[in-house]
């Protein structure tokens, strides 16, 4: 998750909203990928950091299917992460911050718990939530 974080920060100095992910092999603990939010950079509102980091780590894995391995994001991902997510298989989602406005796993859509979700990894929220909502609330708050 600190590697995470600090995704997300460099997401919040190229002005882009701080959220950061890493894909993780949890056998060895080796990082596969990392994203950061980069929807205005990019002129793509799919550019979430879940998404670059899935789409990263399949590039490198040759392999769109990503059973078994960790993804760890600062903040609940929305509907349309939670749908990669479960299109990619991951095997287990970290996240830090609940999303109470658009988050898509324990609030709003609750992608996961939908009959037609065929694929629904672990999930485990609230790690490291504090210093990620921080970072969100300083964020938002400088634009206000």
């Amino acid at each position: 998750m600190r590697i995470a974080l600090a995704l997300a920060q460099d997401a919040a100095a190229a002005g882009e909203a701080p959220i950061g992910a890493v894909v993780v092999d949890p056998a060895t603990g080796e990082i596969i990928a990392a994203g950061a939010n980069a929807p205005i950079a990019t002129h793509d509102p799919t550019a979430h950091a879940e998404i670059l980091a899935l789409r990263a780590a399949a590039a490198k894995l040759g392999n769109y299917r990503l059973t078994g391995l960790t993804l760890v994001v600062t903040l609940e991902p929305c509907a349309m992460c939670a749908g990669a997510i479960s299109h990619a298989r991951i095997g287990r989602l970290v996240f830090g911050a609940d999303d109470a406005k658009g988050g898509g796993v324990i609030r709003g859509a609750r992608v996961f718990d939908q009959p037609t979700c065929h694929w629904r990894p672990e999930v485990e929220g609230g790690v490291l939530a504090e210093e990620s909502a921080a970072l969100l609330r300083a964020f938002f708050r400088a634009r206000r």
